[in-house]
């Protein structure tokens, strides 16, 4: 069967005149034109620009927001549906609900969402699906883990680092892109 929803994670924190926007963007634009249904936390930063690429390609952008923040943080505009969370534990049930996820540069709420798919996935509490990673952060992320941590090779086998926002999409669709790895 073929992947329809895909969820993106990302800082908040990047404004539009950054270059990490516009490549939050095109992935959103890429995803939206290969199909996907596109779910991120909501909000603003990477989450806003992946938004507005699938709703400026006629996709669909799905924002999983938090009630009880509404009356401090607001949706951005380009979500094409909310679903407002009544708790974070929710919220992050929403977004994991997903065929597939694609991390962008982000802090601590990113990494957090990472860790959680990557060790359902590891523990088989979900069923295998990508876990693309976007850039070299990442990498040097994934190295630090490896000097660092009790991780084995098959539990890194479950993440794959893309290059680029270009690199994505074929990855999702099982055609290897140049600057794209198969595994760690």
């Amino acid at each position: 069967m073929p992947l329809r929803r895909v969820t993106v994670f990302g800082s908040s924190r990047v404004v539009a005149s950054d270059l990490e926007y516009q490549e939050a963007a095109r992935l959103g634009r890429l995803l939206a034109e290969a199909g996907y249904i596109v779910y991120t936390g909501g909000y603003a930063g990477a989450m806003e620009a992946v938004s507005r690429g699938v709703k400026e390609s006629g996709g669909v952008a799905v924002g999983i927001t938090m009630r009880p923040w509404a009356k401090r943080v607001q949706a951005n505009p380009w979500i094409t549906r909310e679903v407002a969370a009544s708790d974070l534990f929710v919220r992050l049930r929403g977004l994991i609900k997903s065929d597939a996820y694609v991390a962008l540069p982000g802090g601590a709420g990113t990494l957090g969402e990472v860790a959680l798919a990557w060790n359902l996935i590891q523990t088989e509490s979900i069923s295998p699906r990508p876990l693309i990673l976007v850039g070299p952060q990442w990498r040097a992320l994934v190295d630090c883990f490896q000097r660092t941590l009790t991780i084995e090779g098959r539990d890194l086998a479950l993440l794959t680092i893309a290059g680029s926002v270009d690199d994505v999409v074929p990855q999702l669709t099982g055609i290897r892109g140049p600057g794209v790895s198969s595994a760690i």
